[in-house]
């Protein structure tokens, strides 16, 4: 693991305990998740620039702002995605066999 993805890691561990925490505090929780979910779509943006992050930054935004989802960790989730799940394929040599007529 790179420093890059260990601190990626980290910090999505770190943003993922704060949005979980606003379920321990009845009714306040639900007013900080308002407070909370644009925040965590702006640090998804610059953890994870690009297409990838932008669609994660909405998911991240919708699932903070919505009542009841707030178990999901969806910064851990992105950094596996990005890090396991998304490997580009290494370019392997190949052999093609060509047939001639004569």
């Amino acid at each position: 693991m790179t420093l890059t993805e260990s601190k990626l890691l980290k910090q999505g561990l770190f943003y993922d305990i704060v949005g979980m925490l606003s379920v321990a505090i009845p009714l306040i929780g639900t007013f900080l998740d308002i407070l909370w979910a644009p925040f965590a779509a702006k640090k998804m943006t610059e953890m994870y620039p690009g297409r990838d992050g932008k669609i994660a930054s909405f998911i991240v935004f919708i699932e903070e702002i919505l009542p009841i989802t707030d178990f999901i960790p969806t910064f851990t989730l992105m950094w596996l995605y990005t890090f396991v799940g998304k490997k580009e394929p290494e370019n392997r040599m190949r052999t093609i066999k060509i047939r001639s007529n004569q």
